[in-house]
């Protein structure tokens, strides 16, 4: 399927897949490709934009990421953002250096309004700055078009060439307006018509799917979360009754959850599925057993996983390809996506085992964010609730449980889990502070307490719990003292062998969103 395409360039700084999700918002599609591809591939995409992102060093080190002149020369609309600023200046015979002043965080900067960059915002606002290099000459052909108290070029242009730098970051909410400044990009200098929207994407992956599948056998890993539910019900609608489900209960999922997938997918369900449940809590149980790091720890959970698939495969039959519910982010913290460093893998990128007996593995969801699939399951009919549901790591409660695993401490982080959701549901008016995810954790430190005048040695829980608007940066959610005080208590006399309980305040980055 062909859409109008804005390349991103990575050059391995922290908020680059914010920036295709920004562009997305735009209803303009959006993909992004690592520095070290070659020109001649981002040429044969056509695109009508490229932008180039942050990245960790100074474009004068030596070995630092880099790019052609040629890429400046080709009559396509680029915008560099940040290290991608300084970079096009430098490329093009400007100067950077490092500033007197390192200059961090939010910012009042002064705009020049009639830049088509900045049209229709105000001459003030303020923006997210993060860099302790500066552009202190900038090329022939450019002019400034906003600065700072400490920065004479916040931003510049040189429109003959379709050339644009912004020293600040506009993808991060931090900045007012920054989604209009993308979006005055993509759509008056680039010239996009905005056809990316999620039901043309649903309609174009059913025909992809009948066209690769044709006539084959398809085995779909449904876990019941969001993305694998939103995947399972777009091969339905694809090839009907060519897919099976096979939903493997590892003994690492919420109070009680095994049972309501079931529910909602199985034969009493509402949806017209092949469905298999394996329950193998022991087979994980025994394999994790002793096992504390937590990159081993998803291998083995992915490579379970594959294992089980293929067995049931063997059961039913010649299948030809086993589906996954992979989103982008699970792509880009994998480190398959552009210059990201690998942050975890996830047991279905990169926890997947080098063999795997199946023609292919099809991902429909591959390329959405977070946001882009609850839309895409709402335009396939599924009910909000389930849409809408809590976010669960595919690896489940193995990495919310802090070293190894074992029978019963999954028992006490499920009880624990149990308690603190009940108890943030109750506010159901959808106050200011509530949580887009939140659960329980299970720490590895034991410390003691007393309990009924006597000793004790028990686990401290930890509570999670953020906000978020696309899970690629979040905020620790300001829960009100009283809410947390019932869970605790409740905690702390519901569950056998806790206690302790604290809270989690650190946002991510530095931290991740789940514990390992």
């Amino acid at each position: 399927m062909i859409h109008e395409k804005v390349i991103v360039i990575d050059f391995g700084g922290q908020y680059n897949q914010l920036v295709a999700r920004r562009v997305r918002e735009c209803n303009v599609y959006c993909e992004i490709y690592s520095y070290r591809t070659p020109l001649s591939e981002i040429l044969s995409m056509n695109p009508k934009g490229i932008i180039l992102t942050g990245g960790p060093n100074s474009v004068y080190e030596e070995g630092a990421a880099t790019c052609s002149r040629k890429l400046f020369e080709q009559g396509i609309p680029v915008l560099g953002l940040c290290y991608g600023a300084q970079l096009m200046a430098y490329v093009l015979g400007g100067d950077v250096k490092r500033a007197d002043k390192r200059e961090y965080g939010k910012t009042v900067t002064e705009f020049d309004t009639s830049s088509f960059l900045f049209q229709g915002l105000p001459d003030t606002s303020v923006t997210w700055m993060s860099h302790f290099d500066a552009i202190t000459r900038l090329p022939h052909g450019f002019d400034a078009i906003a600065h700072t108290a400490s920065t004479p070029v916040a931003a510049a242009e040189d429109t003959d060439r379709q050339l644009y730098m912004i020293q600040f970051h506009p993808e991060v909410l931090h900045t007012q307006y920054g989604s209009q400044m993308l979006r005055n990009f993509v759509t008056d200098i680039c010239g996009c018509s905005c056809d990316w929207e999620m039901g043309s994407f649903v309609d174009e992956q059913i025909k992809i799917i009948r066209d690769k599948v044709g006539n084959g056998k398809v085995l779909c890993a449904l876990s019941g979360g969001v993305d694998s539910s939103v995947a399972a019900v777009l091969l339905s609608k694809a090839i009907g009754k060519q897919l099976t489900c096979v939903f493997v209960d590892h003994g690492l999922l919420r109070k009680n959850e095994g049972d309501e997938v079931e529910q909602v997918f199985g034969p009493d369900g509402s949806y017209e599925l092949n469905f298999i449940r394996v329950n193998a809590a022991s087979r994980y149980y025994n394999r994790l057993s002793g096992v504390t790091e937590p990159e081993q720890k998803r291998k083995i959970i992915g490579e379970e996983f594959i294992r089980i698939f293929e067995e049931e495969a063997n059961k039913i039959g010649r299948v030809d390809y086993l589906v996954q519910g992979t989103i982008y982010p699970d792509v880009v913290e994998s480190g398959l996506g552009g210059e990201s460093a690998v942050i975890k893998s996830h047991h279905n990128v990169g926890g997947l085992p080098e063999h795997v007996d199946f023609k292919d593995i099809i991902e429909p969801l591959r390329n959405l964010f977070k946001d882009e699939v609850r839309k895409a399951g709402l335009k396939l009919g599924l009910p909000a609730n389930l849409v809408y549901r809590q976010p669960f790591p595919g690896p489940g409660l193995g990495i919310r449980i802090i070293g190894e695993v074992t029978a019963d401490k999954v028992r006490i982080v499920q009880d624990a889990d149990a308690i603190f959701r009940d108890e943030v549901a109750k506010s159901n008016d959808n106050p200011s502070w509530m949580p887009d995810q939140y659960f329980a954790a299970l720490s590895n430190m034991r410390s003691v307490g007393v309990m009924g005048d006597e000793r004790t040695y028990d686990y401290a829980i930890v509570l999670r719990a953020v906000k978020t608007v696309d899970f690629m940066t979040a905020e620790s959610s300001s829960i009100p003292w009283e809410i947390l005080q019932t869970v605790t208590n409740r905690i702390i006399n519901e569950v056998r062998g806790v206690n302790r309980v604290l809270y989690d305040l650190t946002s991510k980055p530095p931290g991740t969103i789940e514990m390992e």
